[in-house]
């Protein structure tokens, strides 16, 4: 093979092959092929922090694909991503291929056109060793906080815990914000509003003897309007003001993923996941079109090209005319933190490729979401948009003291607006977008009133995040950076440290709530956000070749291990205990309490010391362990309850269990789905155990109930069922006429199989040990020689 370039994903390899010759081969390395050992803290601080690494099991093969199609002459292009991360894949490939003697080159873009891919092939590089130290300090950092921290946790809280770097900082965004909103209390205020009548107007009291209006209670506001109702309504004066708009940047990995929460409803995940297939082209087979649809999808830079910025204005021209764009290209400059990578902004790599050009070929979240890149590239470079803005003021009291205002807009040029306007996190916000048009009323007319009302209004506390606007606020505390932002959000929801509300809130848990107590109260420096800002500073400064990364390990190192050994003595169990003594059962005289166990949170009565063993019962999701009421608590415990009789005279029970409540009948279960267990009544119980039967019923092919077997059709096709295990059933049989000794066999041969297979593991490891063990034996006498 003459040239072997090695891209990290299939879809990308795809692509990328449509645009070179026979000459070359695209492979994919699947992202990383080595890693740091997940069973040893992988590094070593006493050697200068150097890191062990070893091909990962699941790239064993990978690796083993592509030396396949490597000979000494093979010319190999490392087309990993151009941040970081890809860096580091490409740089981790030499050694895990042992390709330090073929010729080996660096190419890098920034779209997956044929232009860029024939490009890059001319002028490819070495590979940059400053951005692959930074990519490992950022690793082998965050394995010394993971692998020394959990452990701990383990021990003074709960087993099964973790930490980490940058995730145990966004869960304490989300713990401080759930705590100003428990703090939080609310303000009465009022509002005065008027409705008036040919012409239909709607104005609002603003001003009270020229100063700003300011109604505390009910007592206030009946005074004003008795006042009010003493005098006339006059239109005193117009205030006419023009204004301009200017539109939003070009998007980055962060404005993006706000964007698209807020406009398409998409999670972070989601958008990074459309945003990838577009960019790698991994789309529908769209006329006269190949390759990527979007620029590179991970970055924090507001530069367009020239290309770009050309493309732009002649599309504007063409969709809304001459008026609508610039002169000259419009220049945005990054104000983000530590804004890194000379990429380009998000935009689409072919602005004459309109959205409604792709619709019918590729999947409805990728329209949506290059219809959105597409809109707002072009907004960037169209022209400003003219509003004017208007404001009737309205003389109103007995003395009129009392002003009322009522505000509109027209839209003298639209501009930029034509094609996209910029979302907000606030609904009321997004209505400064909207026109509003005010009737045509002279100066000096008395407004006929309709309807005068006083509304009582509290001071609301501050909002929940959203995924959205924690990306936002990571981004602008300089914390993470963007490849960082989607992985951090899905893993601290995935260690349910965080959940989402019914309206995609960010909540934290008490598990979440009680590992940041943890954090803070003893390891403040790790969830601190000025100290994670400075060790991403510190990250760039490596990239840029300014200091060395092993410095950065020896500076946080030494102190953190130092604390890691100090809390092993000095905190105990006890102070992180997730429990809370709620009151005394009436009944039994014991102590009832709520806790957090290892399936979530849950009621006590009892203590592991009394002679009889407590009672439990877990806390449903309406309840929080930190209020729920004793009252409360005891209810929980009237489950089980029998709900009633069914047909044949058989109690049905409602219960909560490990996986939610259910209903039983005798050794039957029956998952309650929507309904409480609580107050199930008996109609709607036995209308849960027809609908469940009948749906099992059609699910089943055949029983054998001696051997407690079942065939039954599943999620991808008919199955065999014994006790709780599955087994496949092979594509060349019909599950239909399958015998018991048929089933059997099946059984026994794929029992067979597996144990086989964990032999082969079984060995294999031990194998490795003992190659292992040999090895530091050997290493030790050529020492001791």
């Amino acid at each position: 093979m003459k040239n072997l370039v090695i891209v990290e994903s299939p879809a990308k390899a795809k692509t990328i092959s449509k645009f070179l010759g026979s000459d070359y081969t695209v492979m994919a390395s699947m992202g990383h092929v080595r890693d740091l050992p997940k069973s040893s803290l992988g590094f070593d601080p006493s050697d200068n922090f150097k890191p062990k690494y070893m091909v990962t099991a699941d790239k064993k093969k990978v690796i083993s694909d592509l030396k396949k199609h490597i000979s000494k002459d093979t010319t190999i292009y490392l087309a990993a991503d151009e941040d970081r991360e890809g860096e580091a894949i490409a740089w981790h490939l030499i050694p895990a291929l042992k390709i330090e003697k073929n010729p080996i080159k660096r190419i890098v873009f920034h779209e997956i056109t044929k232009d860029a891919i024939l490009k890059a092939l001319e002028n490819p590089r070495d590979v940059d060793q400053h951005l692959v130290d930074a990519q490992q300090a950022r690793r082998i950092l965050d394995r010394a906080v993971g692998y020394e921290l959990s452990p701990l946790l383990w021990k003074k809280v709960r087993y099964g815990l973790s930490a980490g770097r940058v995730q145990s900082v966004a869960v304490r965004i989300i713990v401080d914000r759930e705590n100003e909103i428990r703090a939080f209390v609310p303000e009465e205020y009022w509002k005065v509003k008027a409705d008036f009548i040919n012409p239909e107007l709607k104005a609002e009291l603003a001003k009270i003897s020229a100063k700003t209006a300011k109604v505390d209670n009910e007592e206030q506001a009946l005074n004003i309007e008795s006042s009010l109702n003493q005098g006339i309504y006059k239109l005193a004066s117009i205030e006419e003001k023009e204004s301009i708009r200017n539109p939003a940047a070009p998007f980055t990995t962060s404005t993006l993923q706000q964007e698209a929460s807020r406009k398409l409803g998409l999670s972070v995940k989601q958008t990074m996941v459309i945003a990838q297939q577009l960019y790698e082209g991994n789309v529908g087979n769209i006329p006269n079109h190949t390759g990527g649809l979007i620029t590179y999808m991970r970055t924090d830079s507001l530069n367009l090209s020239t290309v770009a910025t050309s493309a732009a204005k002649a599309v504007i021209e063409e969709e809304y005319g001459k008026e609508y764009s610039l002169s000259k290209p419009r220049v945005y400059k990054s104000t983000a933190k530590g804004a890194q990578e000379a990429h380009e902004a998000i935009r689409p790599v072919n602005l004459a490729l309109k959205p409604s050009m792709i619709k019918e070929f590729v999947e409805p979240a990728q329209y949506k979401l290059y219809s959105l890149i597409w809109k707002r590239t072009l907004a960037t470079q169209m022209a400003q948009a003219k509003i004017a803005n208007t404001t009737y003021k309205i003389e109103a009291g007995r003395d009129k003291e009392f002003e009322f205002q009522s505000k509109g807009q027209r839209i003298i040029f639209a501009g930029f607006m034509k094609a996209y306007t910029e979302g907000s996190d606030n609904p009321e916000a997004a209505l400064d977008s909207t026109e509003k048009i005010l009737p045509n009323i002279k100066v000096g007319t008395v407004l006929e009133l309709e309807k005068l009302e006083s509304e009582q209004n509290f001071t609301k506390p501050p909002a929940r995040y959203t995924e959205a606007s924690l990306v936002k606020k990571l981004e602008s505390e300089g914390i993470g950076r963007p490849s960082t932002y989607a992985p951090t959000i899905s893993t601290i929801q995935a260690r349910e440290y965080v959940t989402k509300t019914e309206d995609k809130k960010l909540i934290p848990t008490q598990t979440g709530e009680i590992v940041n107590s943890f954090l803070v109260d003893h390891f403040s420096d790790i969830v601190d956000l000025g100290f994670t800002a400075k060790i991403e500073e510190e990250f760039d400064e490596i990239a840029l070749g300014k200091i060395a990364w092993e410095q950065v390990m020896k500076d946080f190192y030494g102190n953190f291990k130092k604390t890691i050994d100090e809390k092993e003595e000095s905190v105990h169990k006890e102070d992180y205990l997730q429990s809370r003594e709620i009151g005394i059962d009436p009944k039994s005289g014991k102590p009832v309490s709520a806790r957090v166990g290892r399936f979530g949170p849950f009621i006590q009565i009892g203590t592991k010391d009394d002679e009889e063993k407590p009672k439990f019962v877990a806390i449903p999701d309406n309840l929080n362990m930190d209020t729920i009421t004793l009252d409360e608590a005891l209810f929980l415990f009237t489950l089980p309850r029998v709900v009633g009789l069914d047909n044949s005279g058989d109690e049905i029970k409602a219960n909560i269990g490990r996986f939610g409540p259910y209903l039983q009948v005798k050794t039957k279960f029956y998952s309650l789905k929507t309904d409480d267990p609580y107050t199930v009544d008996l109609n709607r119980a036995l209308e849960i155990i027809k609908e469940t039967d009948e749906a099992k019923e059609k699910s089943t092919i055949k029983t054998f109930d001696k051997e407690k077997i079942q065939i039954l059709i599943g999620q991808y096709g008919p199955y065999i069922k014994q006790g709780r295990k599955n087994f496949k059933i092979p594509k060349s049989v019909e599950a239909k006429d399958l015998t018991l000794e048929q089933c059997l066999e099946i059984i026994a041969k794929d029992s067979k199989t597996k144990t086989s297979s964990t032999k082969k593991a079984t060995t294999e490891k031990k194998e490795t040990k003992k190659k292992t063990t040999t090895a530091k034996k050997t290493t030790k006498k050529s020492a001791d020689k």
